[in-house]
């Protein structure tokens, strides 16, 4: 069923906020958070700071992963008394790896408005400035904290057609990177950290490369991670790219396989050009 956003009737805003630079904040967040009875916010200390910065005076009610099975009951009863309010999250959109979702599953099936401001979100400046393919991709999110479980999702990953994307933490940057290898071989990737900050600054290379280059990690990652289709380099040579997958643990055939599947070429044409140049 369609519903009309702007119908004049209560309704909760998903708020956009900045993810480092403060200036990154949009007229039309500033002017909605102004104008809420209340804001909901995932860390009320952060979002005051936000508030206090933009002179922006109004509620604020806590609302995480741990409560929202609570909290969305209140954020209910304000729309039942005729109130619109605003979610935040730390930084970033809301619902992106971040709660809010609980509460805004309610409230659709109660009928009111979700009205999704467009704004600051890490995973989009990370993959435009990756120089990785970006016509199609597909946003992941962070990977299970288990390693067994982690290990699962890429091996259900390791085949995707899409570029890939993650979020990580810096205390399991280094984990992940090394599961990433192991799992999905030497793919060419793009590490970006502290987006928009005076810290910034982005990797570009293989796994490998990253692996060796990360000491002492700090800030957020954002990991985008090339299709399985496309992580060779051109100037790579039939024989160095099996190298590369038997070095990550494939077999010489399978190996073999995932070359000709990646370069679109007949099976024997690799096999015979690899044991050609192993021979030599």
């Amino acid at each position: 069923m369609w519903q009309n956003s702007y119908d004049g009737s209560p309704s909760v805003y998903i708020v956009p906020t900045p993810i480092g630079n403060l200036g990154d904040m949009t007229f039309r967040a500033i002017e909605v958070l102004k104008n809420v009875s209340v804001i909901f916010s995932e860390d009320t200390r952060i979002t005051l700071q936000l508030l206090n910065y933009y002179d922006i005076k109004n509620k604020l009610v806590h609302l995480d992963d741990h409560n929202e099975d609570n909290v969305k009951e209140e954020v209910l009863s304000y729309l039942k008394l005729g109130n619109s309010v605003a979610i935040v999250t730390d930084r970033g959109t809301p619902i992106i790896s971040d709660p809010g979702y609980k509460t805004v599953k309610l409230l659709k099936e109660e009928g009111y408005n979700v009205i999704a401001l467009p704004g600051a979100c890490a995973f989009v400046p990370a993959i435009v400035a990756s120089s990785i393919s970006s016509e199609h991709f597909t946003f992941y999110g962070f990977l299970s904290s288990k390693e067994k479980k982690m290990k699962d999702e890429l091996e259900n990953l390791k085949d995707h057609e899409y570029t890939l994307v993650f979020y990580e933490a810096p205390h399991r940057i280094v984990r992940t990177l090394a599961s990433m290898y192991e799992i999905l071989g030497d793919r060419y990737i793009s590490i970006s950290r502290e987006i928009s900050k005076l810290h910034e600054s982005i990797f570009v290379g293989f796994l490998s490369e990253a692996i060796k280059s990360l000491v002492n990690p700090k800030g957020e990652f954002v990991i985008v991670v090339s299709p399985s289709d496309e992580i060779i380099q051109n100037d790579m040579s039939i024989v160095d790219n099996v190298n590369m997958y038997i070095k990550s643990g494939l077999s010489s055939m399978d190996a073999i396989k995932r070359v000709a599947k990646e370069r679109k070429i007949p099976k024997n044409d690799v096999y015979q050009e690899f044991h050609r140049g192993d021979s030599k």
